[in-house]
């Protein structure tokens, strides 16, 4: 009699649509004694999926400590035996029926029962070429900022930074937009040893929401780039209060950015006013050729030259 080693049985790779409120987390990625993102959902996969080993999730953006989701994508490698029993008797199919059963072991002693702060929307066999990390073309955070007393609510407490002081929201933006481009964001990451800085930052301003949006009065930033390095956003978003506050002229973030490196003067954005909200992918035939692009570690152009990628 032979056996089949599950390693090599064969394997469906599966995109799970996830929103989660960061607050009692210990950010996304798993990590020994803490309550993360990742530990979570890929315990109540193992269950759920009755693996033979534990589930192991690759995510569209690691998230800190904090930091919500409303849009965030990852994907897990399932062993196709293990997919098409998922369903058991019911006639859903594997994907309707996975969001289900891992909402009933998510909310499992919730409170209000039931209730989950972490939730699976929707599952489906992902198409050939997918990597929710290495395949996304842009990802979208929001942060909200409350800079007036009578803005602030306290049902949005966890993912709304009240500000003790007002702010000038145009030129914020107007510093926003001297940021644009492709840039070694060094000045305003936290360095990991072996990655790039290099990010190409789509979008980053700043509006005060008009009344009838959901989130009328609020100070908000849109900012989108193709990939974020460790703490990006919350330290873009440091920057801009200072020139907001008035302490720091419109020019001054660009300055920090043409600097290189890291500026005491910059602080960091506390973890709960910002959300991811979207990562974007591109059309089907064209995710693997994404997702080799994006493996490749890039280099600034010189002397005008176009961007360069090294293997």
């Amino acid at each position: 009699m032979t056996t089949t080693d599950p390693a090599e049985a064969p394997a469906v790779r599966v995109r799970l649509d996830l929103a989660y409120d960061g607050s009692e987390f210990a950010g996304w990625a798993a990590q020994p004694g803490l309550r993360t993102v990742q530990g979570v959902l890929e315990d109540a996969l193992t269950t759920v999926l009755r693996l033979p080993a534990p589930a192991r999730l690759t995510v569209a953006g690691r998230t800190d400590a904090g930091v919500h989701a409303r849009g965030q994508v990852a994907h897990v490698d399932v062993p196709a035996a293990a997919w098409a029993a998922v369903p058991g008797r019911s006639d859903r199919g594997p994907g309707e029926a996975l969001v289900a059963r891992l909402a009933g072991v998510l909310g499992r002693g919730g409170s209000p029962r039931g209730a989950s702060d972490v939730v699976v929307r929707r599952a489906v066999e992902a198409p050939v070429g997918f990597d929710a990390r290495f395949a996304a073309v842009w990802r979208r955070y929001a942060y909200r900022i409350a800079d007036d007393v009578a803005r602030r609510d306290p049902l949005r407490r966890h993912d709304v930074l009240w500000h003790n002081r007002p702010l000038d929201v145009a030129a914020m933006d107007a510093a926003a937009q001297q940021l644009l481009g492709e840039h070694d964001f060094a000045a305003y990451c936290k360095p990991r040893e072996g990655a790039t800085t290099i990010r190409t930052l789509l979008d980053l301003r700043w509006r005060r929401l008009p009344g009838g949006a959901p989130d009328a009065g609020l100070v908000v930033a849109e900012v989108r780039a193709d990939a974020f390095c460790h703490s990006m956003v919350r330290a873009l978003v440091g920057a801009s209060l200072a020139v907001g506050e008035g302490r720091r002229p419109v020019g001054w973030p660009a300055r920090v950015l043409a600097a290189g490196v890291r500026d005491a003067a910059v602080t960091v954005a506390p973890a709960h006013g910002l959300t991811l909200e979207e990562v974007a992918y591109p059309a089907d035939h064209e995710l693997a050729a994404r997702a080799r692009q994006a493996r490749a570690r890039r280099v600034l152009p010189e002397n005008g030259a176009r961007p360069r990628v090294l293997p």
